[in-house]
């Protein structure tokens, strides 16, 4: 829905009349429209200059890792803001410094679950633990298979639930398998309350993900147009974990499993030639 602002008139010193636009009464909403209300686009100037950072080739993975970082707790500090809290008494200290001055504030009552998908879900944790200090962190570790389908490596979830909102960490949904996979593993633990925080997805993914789940929640930076035939986000960031952690793609070939030492000498170590 587009705001129409109202106008006021001003009188000038020579007694001219100019009309000027008023501030919108509301602020425009910043869900985009086909996803519906559980999802949250952000459309803050900052971030979008963050994430033109994010996606930039000759970003270093240090400065790849601290845009992450700052991305992260943009959309956390909003993703977390249907939290519900509880009064609590406190006391504050008066200007003479030896008197109290009773008060009432207000404390998280949600219990709170971090699930940061293995391994570029990790730098989005410090960040939501800076917002949500006590905040469990459960990891899972999924990578996708050639067929693109998701395959579980690794999972921490205890045996017993005692969270009451959880939040999915993964900084990039393309087909959105994974997420979809994790969304359901979650809700057969028992979480009551899911939200996905990302910090870009395909508007194929995101389509399918709330097919599959529709009372989920999401929150991203961006939605970007193509996902392509192999699963990728276009343009995307690129793989989000080789560039967190500064390290190359995983060899696909019959030698991925034989020690380095085993493997056979390519034909530029045979030639002599250098890097």
């Amino acid at each position: 829905m587009t705001e129409t602002a109202t106008l006021t008139v001003t009188a000038t010193a020579n007694g001219s009349k100019h009309t000027l636009p008023e501030t919108p009464s509301k602020v425009e909403p910043t869900f985009t429209a086909p996803y519906g209300p559980n999802v949250h686009v952000s459309k803050h100037p900052i971030l979008a200059h963050k994430l033109s950072i994010l996606r930039s080739s000759s970003t270093s993975p240090s400065s790849f890792r601290s845009s992450l970082r700052e991305i992260t707790f943009h959309l956390g500090y909003e993703a977390t803001s249907t939290l519900t809290t509880k009064e609590i008494p406190l006391t504050v200290p008066a200007t003479n410094h030896t008197d109290h001055v009773e008060s009432t504030g207000q404390k998280l009552k949600d219990k709170v679950a971090l699930i940061p998908i293995l391994r570029s879900g990790l730098g989005m944790v410090d960040s939501m633990l800076d917002l949500v200090a006590n905040a469990q962190v459960h990891h899972i570790g999924m990578y996708r298979s050639k067929s693109l389908m998701p395959v579980q490596y690794y999972n921490r979830l205890p045996k017993k639930c005692d969270v009451d909102v959880a939040y999915i960490l993964d900084p990039l949904i393309a087909t959105s398998a994974t997420i979809i996979s994790v969304a359901g593993m979650l809700k057969k633990w028992g979480v009551s309350k899911i939200h996905v925080v990302s910090v870009i997805a395909s508007k194929q993914g995101l389509t399918e993900l709330l097919h599959i789940h529709p009372d989920v929640h999401v929150t991203l930076g961006h939605v970007d147009d193509e996902l392509t035939a192999d699963g990728n986000v276009m343009p995307g960031l690129g793989d989000a974990g080789d560039r967190l952690f500064g390290t190359a793609s995983v060899m696909e070939d019959e030698e991925e499993l034989v020690h380095p030492s085993k493997r056979k000498r390519t034909m530029s170590m045979d030639s002599g030639s250098g890097h």
